[in-house]
């Protein structure tokens, strides 16, 4: 498939470039359906407080917890922040698990605290959109394990899910991967600038999520600046994520590099570079694979991608080790500035009919004055 040639961008009435053109000839915006952002945005997330299915030495809190221990919180300026505790010590040869509490105090309030973080899942579900995240940090460090995700409500991993943010320790290069049912494999020659992830020295295309240690099919961008210190040091950036019926596709852009569509509002994918990673509808119906997802944002330590990959990192100790000292997680934190969701608008049909000059030589007007209407209806 390709991404490139998939739409093509048109001049809206208001003279910028804002609609485009799906392969049946339909011409299409993509028109804002919801905002996450400032002292609303965790009005519409529900944090998760059950154990860590990835087996990490974690423990999720409530939003009580969260809120009154400083895991979660907008800055005055509307920075939404959470992270993990950074400030609790636990004594020299302790593990810092689920069966070891750690008193943390805050003013007159004692709060209880186990290795604690955040994991936060919208209540909206979606199937299709365009997901565009501005952070100035995504977290990062040794032992910690990260998430910007979507995933379905039914059966894991039937329903679907999508890992557009994803890494472990000080990588420097995000993964973004797919986690589907029976049916569902990466295809290769779709176009997408990273490199495909591999089991045993072969590229791993077999989305099947109940298969390989869950693996799933993954990317990996090539980019040294779409994960960990070198992205947070060029002031973070965005991260975007586009599902319909032609594919999945991801991108990610460090401050200086994203589009001034995407800074005004009005995003035209179709106008981007080629994707970092890619899911083609050839291999993988994205329809049929994912279904009502919720976003989801985390922060896990250790577990079992963070944990089993420690030896091999280069960090030093052991990941249990790395846990003991509150100043390692200094960078593990999520400072996020805006999440749009974005759905297609559908402006006109592909043309049929008997008269096919007719057609189309009212379509430019018939375009612009759809165009102006929309853009009128946004702007009140």
């Amino acid at each position: 498939m390709e991404w490139q040639s998939s739409g093509r961008r048109g001049s809206s009435a208001s003279g910028s470039s804002s609609f485009e053109y799906d392969k049946n000839g339909s011409s299409f915006l993509w028109v804002i359906q919801d905002t996450y952002e400032g002292q609303s945005f965790f009005d519409r997330f529900g944090f998760y407080s059950d154990s860590d299915p990835t087996h990490g030495t974690v423990t999720y809190v409530n939003a009580s917890t969260a809120f009154s221990s400083g895991l979660a919180y907008v800055t005055n300026d509307n920075k939404v922040i959470m992270k993990g505790d950074n400030s609790t010590w636990l004594p020299e040869g302790t593990d810092r698990s689920r069966s070891v509490p750690a008193v943390h105090i805050v003013g007159s309030n004692v709060f209880i605290l186990i290795n604690c973080s955040v994991r936060v899942s919208s209540y909206a579900q979606y199937n299709t959109g365009l997901f565009i995240l501005d952070v100035d940090r995504a977290p990062w460090g040794c032992g910690v394990w990260p998430a910007f995700w979507t995933v379905g409500s039914g059966q894991w991993p039937y329903t679907g899910e999508i890992d557009i943010v994803e890494g472990v320790h000080d990588n420097q290069h995000n993964q973004v991967t797919w986690h589907t049912g029976e049916n569902c494999t990466l295809t290769p020659t779709a176009n997408f600038t990273g490199t495909i992830v591999q089991t045993n020295g072969q590229d791993n295309l077999n989305c099947y999520g109940n298969t390989n240690d869950n693996a799933g099919c993954g990317i990996t961008e090539w980019s040294r600046a779409s994960y960990g210190p070198t992205f947070d040091a060029q002031g973070g950036g965005v991260f975007a994520m586009k599902w319909d019926d032609e594919g999945i596709a991801v991108w990610s852009f460090y401050r200086a590099a994203v589009p001034a569509d995407v800074v005004d509002g009005q995003p035209n994918p179709s106008g981007w570079p080629e994707p970092d990673a890619a899911l083609d509808p050839a291999g993988c119906d994205p329809i049929a694979n994912f279904v009502n997802h919720s976003i989801v944002f985390d922060i896990t330590f250790c577990g079992d991608w963070a944990g089993n990959s420690y030896t091999t990192s280069g960090c030093p100790g052991t990941c249990a080790e790395r846990l003991m000292d509150p100043s390692n997680f200094v960078n593990a934190s999520w400072i996020i500035n805006t999440l749009k969701v974005y759905k297609k608008q559908i402006i006109s049909g592909e043309v049929s009919g008997a008269n096919p000059q007719s057609h189309s030589a009212s379509l430019p007007i018939i375009w612009a004055l759809t165009s102006l209407l929309i853009f009128l209806g946004l702007a009140l």
